[in-house]
């Protein structure tokens, strides 16, 4: 396997800001030639970037046969939109060395968990955006999502938001709340999207994904969207391989996810 950690330095980036590329080496002897790639960002609020939400994560989609990258974004005191730029410049990069990687070049997928997951949707939605592009010397299908896989995102600014995500992302710019409400961003360039939530998510409510699987629908752009009873937010795996330090965020009937995830991907 080839690892490999790229600094990433955009305007407004932190210095520990870095993409981390887990690559399964090519070989004559085996079937598959070229593989997907998986775009981890991981949650935290936009405050850190989840340990717990990252390389395991990644390994679980490189058993089912993906390349995998997890890209450590600038958490606060670094505001939007440098997070953004960073995410936009590894898909470039991604999309850039996909043939000496073997990376399928239509099929770079972003996943994302909570913050993360608001992260993903934002390249989503604004990858079309000429100033974009132009911030990273790229054009828009460079840097265009294949497919996005929501883990208990953060979506809105609204009602159901979670709030500190938003004033770490904004630094307190309260003009910046609409724009970053993502159910009101949907368009028609929206790529597919995969997503699960718990009900019982005290912290992001269900009606963060409701509301953008709403507004993909309304576009009818294809969604796949899991619901699950039970789970507090930041399950990751759900199992004993991302549990916190408090031995929590196990629920095994939510950890399905991952191999549901790969069916949809296998689909697309």
């Amino acid at each position: 396997m080839l690892c490999e950690e790229i600094p990433i330095r955009m305007e407004g980036s932190l210095p520990d800001a870095r993409l981390a590329v887990y690559i399964q080496e090519y070989s004559d002897s085996l079937y598959i030639k070229e593989r997907p790639m998986v775009l981890l960002c991981p949650g935290g609020a936009y405050a850190y970037t989840s340990d717990r939400e990252g390389e395991s994560i990644a390994l679980q989609f490189l058993a089912m046969g993906c390349h995998a990258a997890v890209l450590r974004y600038s958490p606060a005191p670094a505001v939007y939109p440098a997070q953004l730029k960073e995410l936009a410049y590894a898909v470039k990069l991604l999309r850039d060395r996909a043939k000496e990687w073997h990376i399928l070049p239509d099929k770079i997928l972003v996943q994302g968990c909570s913050a993360g997951g608001h992260l993903a949707a934002s390249l989503g939605v604004f990858w079309q955006e000429a100033w974009l592009g132009e911030a990273i010397g790229a054009s828009p299908e460079e840097i265009r999502p294949d497919g996005l896989i929501l883990c208990y995102p953060v979506i809105t600014s609204g009602e159901f938001a979670h709030r500190e995500s938003f004033r770490n992302l904004t630094g307190g710019n309260d003009a910046l709340l609409e724009k970053l409400s993502l159910e009101k961003q949907v368009n028609e360039g929206t790529p597919r999207t995969f997503l699960w939530h718990t009900f019982e998510d005290a912290s992001v409510p269900v009606e963060n994904s409701l509301l953008f699987v709403e507004a993909l629908c309304r576009y009818r752009i294809p969604v796949e969207f899991h619901l699950y009873p039970q789970g507090r937010h930041g399950l990751a795996l759900a199992t004993e391989l991302t549990a916190g330090a408090d031995g929590g965020h196990i629920q095994p009937e939510c950890a399905s996810w991952v191999e549901l995830a790969h069916t949809w991907l296998k689909n697309i």
